[in-house]
C-alpha cells in the first residue's frame, strides 16, 4: 500500500455557518469551497492549512454518519484522510490483511474524489478514509 500524503482532516461541526467564521477570523484560514453531498447527508467547507486541507462536516440530516456522530460524541475530529494510489487495490489488500472496510469500493466524494472508509476498530479508534483523484 501506497500512501502519499495526508489529504485532509475532517472536523464535524453543528453549523458550518459558525465554524467557517471562526476558522477565517480567529485562525486566519480562508474557506475555498463549499460542497454539498447529498448521499453522505452533509456539507462540506474546505480550507488549506499549509500542505493539509481541514474538511468542516455540517450534517444535512440527523440521522446521516455526522448527525450521529455529533450526537454521539458532540463536535470535533471525525476522521483522518490519506491521499493514495490504486484506492481499489489497496482496499483489498487491506481486506486481505484483515482490516474491516466500511467501502469494499471506492465511491464518490467531496471535490471529486474516490474515497472508501476503513472501521475504526480495526485502526486504533481512528476513522480513517482513503481518497484517490479519480483518472
Amino acid at each position: 500500500m501506497k500512501i502519499k500524503h495526508i489529504e485532509h482532516i475532517g472536523i464535524a461541526v453543528r453549523s458550518l455557518e459558525s465554524a467557517i467564521k471562526l476558522y477565517e477570523s480567529k485562525l486566519g484560514l480562508k474557506c475555498y469551497a463549499i460542497e454539498e453531498v447529498p448521499d453522505q447527508k452533509v456539507r462540506t467547507a474546505f480550507f488549506m492549512a499549509g500542505q493539509t486541507k481541514i474538511e468542516l462536516l455540517e450534517s444535512t440530516d440527523p440521522e446521516g454518519p455526522i448527525g450521529k456522530f455529533l450526537e454521539k460524541k458532540g463536535e470535533g475530529v471525525h476522521h483522518i484522510a490519506f491521499a493514495t494510489e490504486g484506492l481499489q487495490e489497496n482496499l483489498d489488500e487491506l481486506s486481505q490483511k484483515g482490516i474491516r472496510l466500511i467501502d469494499n469500493n471506492p465511491r464518490k466524494g467531496a471535490e471529486g474524489l474516490n474515497i472508501a472508509f476503513l472501521h475504526p476498530r480495526d485502526t486504533m479508534g481512528v476513522l480513517t478514509e482513503l481518497c484517490e483523484k479519480p483518472e
